[in-house]
């Protein structure tokens, strides 16, 4: 079996996942694309050229961005230039094929999923492990669904209750993530800011920390607090998430939120301080067990009942 051959029988599970996940497939064939260009000995204008793409239009297909998977005849167009065997072909174009069916997470309108934030939904769902950081609010895969209405509710005070019970219930899908019986592993770094910030009212508060305190037993979850005395850490100075795939051959992503909008980092320099920065956290924070502590401390001395 050829190199190229023993590469893409690895994808052939991903023909038969039961959830469409259009997001990493975009990706696959992208990279899998770059590769058969890469063994044919051509540079990307080289490639765009020979069959009358823009260098522009090769590149958004070789790193499955944008919300749609290149054509067919595109991708046909590609693999008839790069001399591609039958087997792989086919098995690019059966990706490509699955690529087309919508997640669950498509099916809501522009105005809750904008195309960065249906990007960062559909590599979540892909990823192997996901690291984060947050400085403000409790992480969204880790939000109680009250929780998440005040978050909302703060940050969009004049949104229909319509569209607030839209946006509880996106985020609370996304966080069934975590339950799946494939569910990434998740690492979530959290400044104890974030515990001590009342949102919606105490006893919101205290039902977001019992959570925090019972997915933690969930072997892929893992939270861990930096203390406020802490004062060298080295925190970024924004939220950080930071999504690795798994020995898809697909590079790590970081994505940094902003109010409208987002950046997803994918240089491997790049990507490399954002994870030595979140090794760093991991160091300064307390261990899992000791944060553990401190979340039943604070759910008791600041969110019991009779507060």
């Amino acid at each position: 079996m050829s190199a190229a051959s023993h590469r893409i029988s690895r994808l052939e599970p991903y023909l038969d996942r039961p959830e469409p996940a259009p997001t990493l497939l975009k990706m696959l064939v992208g990279v899998q694309l770059a590769g058969f260009r890469e063994d044919a000995g051509l540079a990307q204008d080289q490639a765009a050229r020979v069959v009358g793409f823009s260098a522009a239009k090769l590149s958004r297909i070789e790193s499955g961005k944008g919300r749609r998977p290149p054509s067919e005849s595109d991708v046909r167009a590609l693999l008839r230039l790069y001399g591609t065997e039958e087997y792989e072909a086919s098995v690019l174009l059966k990706l490509l094929q699955r690529a087309g069916e919508p997640g669950w997470w498509q099916r809501y309108d522009k105005r809750l999923m904008p195309e960065w934030f249906d990007r960062l939904v559909g590599l979540q769902e892909a990823a192997a492990t996901i690291r984060t950081f947050e400085i403000q609010y409790v992480p969204g895969l880790l939000q109680t669904p009250e929780y998440t209405r005040a978050v909302v509710e703060r940050g969009l005070p004049n949104a229909p209750a319509a569209e607030v019970r839209r946006r509880v219930e996106l985020r609370t899908r996304r966080a069934e993530l975590l339950l799946r019986a494939d569910a990434p592993q998740l690492w979530a770094v959290i400044d104890e800011s974030v515990l001590l910030r009342v949102l919606g009212s105490r006893e919101i508060m205290r039902e977001q920390l019992a959570h925090l305190v019972d997915i933690t037993g969930r072997p892929n979850v893992t939270v861990q607090i930096v203390p406020l005395d802490v004062t060298n850490a080295s925190a970024p100075a924004i939220p950080v998430t930071y999504l690795r795939f798994g020995g898809l051959d697909l590079p790590d992503v970081v994505y940094l939120e902003h109010i409208r909008s987002a950046n997803f980092l994918e240089d491997r320099d790049e990507t490399e301080e954002y994870r030595l920065a979140l090794d760093r956290l991991g160091d300064e924070a307390l261990t899992p067990r000791e944060s553990l502590d401190l979340l039943r401390n604070t759910m008791k001395s600041r969110y019991t009942a009779a507060t």
